[in-house]
């Protein structure tokens, strides 16, 4: 039998993806890398927008509210009846909303809690029953640098972020043995949407800035060659990382 190259190693053809947050920003980038790969993959998201991404780039449109947890349980399946099974599941779809701590509003942690980890852990609990019949697959969260940091008028997304890292290894923990990798991606400053507010301050951005040793800020494909690595075999002895793509800022 011919010796498997280092470049199918990396590679993701016939796989079958489905990436949470996957119509814009990082998750749109990773959605493109695993459909350029060869994956067939299902995109989900809430806003119609979904539809033109999906159409842009050949997968599947899954459209959800990741806030409610009925459509959240139904969202594994769905993908895999639309793609045939499941082999890689990316957790990336994210909520974030600001206030001062002492005024933050318990509807806006409950959203936030509930898109961030609730559904981080009820569509990574559905995937890992798939996977573990299969005995493969690959689950890879989008954590934060606020899974490492408690950030500023934030205190439901770094909570959030923080449960994703402490989840990720947990299931690792269960799961590698059965041939399945739990794995997260620390993204760095990224310019997206979700961070419109940082980019636009005057104050904040240049201090931001100036600790990334790369001299600027993320953007969305810098995700591409780590999320392709961790949905390949090439880290199939990789269980339970956080792996940052900050530009180097966690070593600053």
């Amino acid at each position: 039998m011919a010796q498997e190259s280092v470049y199918d190693l990396f590679s993701v053809r016939g796989r079958r993806a489905l990436v949470t947050g996957g119509s814009a920003g990082l998750g749109r980038a990773m959605a493109e890398a695993l459909v350029e790969g060869g994956a067939e993959v299902a995109i989900a998201a809430r806003s119609d927008r979904l539809f033109d991404a999906a159409d842009a780039m050949g997968a599947v449109a899954l459209q959800v509210d990741l806030a409610d947890r009925d459509q959240t349980k139904a969202l594994v399946d769905r993908a895999v009846d639309a793609l045939g099974g499941l082999d890689i599941l990316v957790n990336n779809a994210g909520a974030q909303i600001r206030h001062p701590a002492e005024a933050f509003p318990l509807e806006d942690w409950d959203r936030v809690l509930a898109v961030n980890l609730d559904a981080v852990w009820i569509l990574s609990q559905s995937a890992g029953r798939v996977m573990l019949a299969q005995g493969q697959g690959k689950i890879i969260n989008i954590a934060s640098l606020m899974s490492v940091f408690g950030g500023i008028t934030i205190p439901a997304y770094a909570a959030s972020k923080g449960g994703v890292a402490q989840l990720t290894k947990a299931l690792a923990n269960e799961w590698a043995r059965h041939g399945i990798n739990v794995n997260a991606i620390i993204p760095g400053y990224m310019a997206t949407e979700l961070n419109e507010a940082l980019v636009d301050n005057p104050d904040r951005e240049p201090l931001i800035l100036s600790r990334i040793p790369a001299g600027r800020w993320g953007q969305p494909a810098d995700l591409k060659g780590t999320v392709l690595f961790l949905a390949s075999a090439a880290s199939d002895y990789v269980h339970g990382t956080l792996i940052p793509v900050d530009g180097g800022y966690l070593g600053r």
